[in-house]
């Protein structure tokens, strides 16, 4: 609030304490040791991508507003290389298939 006008327009959620750009090596030095701090394994900064895009896919975002959040410029970049299916999503997806035959028996 002090900086007021001074402060920098960005579209960075995180700054430095002077509002540029954090940059990318103490990023991820920041994350590692709150990791550390909080008693959790070490995770690669882009590990939350990949974590974040298999939530958005699995809370039943639809795939383009992944893309979309992402800023990926294909689906199948998206899709194929950080949409995630979980081991519960293999195990519904096969129920499904199972429930077809079961209904076809009766």
């Amino acid at each position: 609030m002090k900086l007021a006008e001074k402060w920098p327009k960005s579209e960075f959620v995180f700054t430095t304490p002077i509002g540029t750009p954090i940059d990318p090596r103490n990023c991820t030095r920041i994350v590692q040791t709150a990791c550390a701090k909080a008693g959790l394994r070490n995770v690669r900064l882009h590990d939350f991508r990949h974590g974040a895009v298999s939530v958005l896919l699995a809370l039943g975002v639809p795939p383009r507003t992944a893309m979309e959040i992402l800023g990926h410029s294909t689906l199948e970049m998206t899709m194929n290389v950080y949409g995630h299916v979980s081991l519960d999503e293999k195990r519904a997806a096969l129920d499904k298939v199972g429930d077809l035959f079961s209904q076809g028996q009766k």
